[in-house]
């Protein structure tokens, strides 16, 4: 005798999407690399090293001050001066290998790339960000490759002490701006400031990204009797008076003040001086004005800085 089966409806998909597990961001981490004296670079944050950088760090942020203030008849003090200090950055590195020997001979190297600030002068250390930002600052060793209690078998840690003189963090590499002779004076757009013979080279903008002020250096290629150098956001100038032939350089720094002539020459006593002030660069923009005496073909100006900033 034959059965009848009802018809069973299909299924209905559902209506709730599936939950797909997200990655997590990578969040990027920072790159550090000590550059020694010697030039000699040594990666500090690569698992591929016998050293790594502990989650220690610090003395990287905002530059020290000093304050000093005088007492206020009325109470409390007034700010007389605020001076940026020195920074001292330390810098905890762990030294591991499978052998002590490996562990030695790798102690002895790493110390001996810090250690030769002592006679070399500073190192760099540099950081950089997973964005491509760099920054770096000159640094001396201080102190730090002791060793801990209870290492030194096949692994050991190093606790560095940096002494920082300057205690802003630097751009990597510097900015320029060519200023060129062009007969008669067109816009600084078409592509550069041009210098007349005996005119005002022209009013530009220099802009200092950084933080704090930027100091520049000057360089000037004859024929030239004489420059006149502006800042209109300070309100500082100076004035050199000195000639150069065609193709003759003459460089001016502003830390430490300094002018050589050609041949290296101290110039220092051909600026106005006592009014002269060798200007540096406000965070921002700056309007800064040239002015060649003798100016002719093949006359330029070539103004570079580094920008400088308060943390890594």
């Amino acid at each position: 005798m034959p059965v009848y089966v009802g018809t069973i409806a299909p299924t209905q998909p559902s209506q709730t999407p599936a939950v797909v597990p997200r990655r997590p961001v990578d969040p990027g981490r920072p790159e550090a690399v000590w550059i020694a004296p010697d030039g000699t670079q040594w990666q500090l944050t690569s698992d591929a090293e016998l050293h790594f950088t502990l989650d220690a760090v610090t003395g990287w942020g905002a530059a020290p001050i000093n304050i000093v203030a005088d007492p206020h008849p009325r109470g409390g003090t007034r700010v007389r001066h605020i001076q940026p200090q020195a920074r001292t950055i330390t810098w905890p590195l762990r030294v591991r290998a499978d052998t002590h020997t490996e562990l030695v001979h790798g102690w002895r190297d790493l110390a001996r790339a810090f250690t030769q600030t002592r006679r070399l002068g500073p190192g760099r250390l540099r950081v950089m960000r997973p964005d491509g930002d760099a920054r770096e600052i000159p640094a001396y060793y201080q102190a730090g490759f002791d060793g801990e209690p209870g290492q030194g078998h096949t692994y050991d840690t190093a606790v560095l002490s940096l002494y920082c003189e300057d205690p802003y963090w630097r751009a990597v590499a510097p900015m320029s701006t060519p200023y060129g002779y062009g007969g008669t004076p067109v816009s600084y757009l078409s592509p550069y400031l041009t210098v007349s013979p005996s005119s005002v080279l022209g009013v530009t903008t220099a802009n200092n990204p950084g933080d704090v002020e930027a100091w520049p250096q000057w360089v000037i290629v004859g024929p030239a009797t004489g420059v006149v150098a502006t800042n209109h956001t300070t309100g500082e100038a100076f004035t050199l008076t000195a000639t150069l032939t065609a193709g003759q350089t003459a460089t001016i720094t502003t830390d430490p003040p300094t002018v050589r002539g050609p041949a290296g020459q101290n110039w220092t006593g051909n600026l106005n001086w006592p009014g002269a002030r060798l200007w540096g660069l406000q965070p921002g923009l700056n309007d800064v004005e040239f002015s060649v005496a003798g100016a002719a073909a093949g006359t330029s100006i070539t103004l570079s800085y580094v920008p400088r900033y308060e943390t890594a």
